[in-house]
């Protein structure tokens, strides 16, 4: 179970627990009508969450001017929903990700590595508009690596997949696929 569907998961029983709690009579409306309801309270309140972490400056941010070493260039940044120990970094040269609170752990896949990007959504993921990043890559020490809870998406992926592109170009790199 991810870490959005736990939370989730903790939050609709909290919901559950008071409405018992508040002794409302609600048994003349139908279950489904309830579960429709407290799903739609829970979404709302997920997307309050998530903003109001931006709003702490927790959030991703788009930022295509600011430099890093040498002419790299950060092209996108952001972090997973309802997150703020883990961030993503895509620069001109590499995928960054960034985790922990106090310690830092940081695993940089350059692009030039990569070998396929890739995403999926969930159903309940589409309606939040996040989903996960799926990188497969060269590295030895990362074959596999996954940027979870990404708002979206697509965008990011292709935000991805010409950073890869314009970065095979730039060191004159191209892949031979056996047929």
């Amino acid at each position: 179970m991810s870490n959005i569907e736990e939370i989730k998961s903790k939050a609709r029983e909290r919901i559950w627990k008071s409405i018992a709690q508040s002794g409302t009579a609600i048994t003349s409306i139908p279950q489904e009508e309830l579960d429709a309801l407290v799903n739609a309270m829970l979404d709302g309140m997920m997307v309050l969450v998530d903003e109001s972490l931006e709003d702490a400056g927790l959030s991703g941010r788009q930022d295509n001017g600011y430099v890093l070493e040498s002419d790299e260039k950060i092209l996108w940044e952001g972090r997973p929903f309802l997150s703020i120990l883990t961030h993503y970094q895509i620069t001109t040269e590499r995928v960054r990700i960034i985790r922990g609170l106090l310690g830092k752990d940081r695993d940089d896949i350059e692009l030039i590595r990569i070998q396929d990007i890739d995403f999926k959504q969930s159903l309940s993921e589409r309606a939040l508009g996040v989903g996960d990043i799926i990188i497969r890559s060269a590295d030895p020490s990362m074959p596999k690596a996954v940027l979870n809870n990404v708002k979206q998406p697509e965008q990011v992926h292709e935000i991805l997949r010409r950073a890869m592109l314009n970065a095979r170009k730039r060191f004159r790199y191209s892949v031979q696929e056996e047929m």
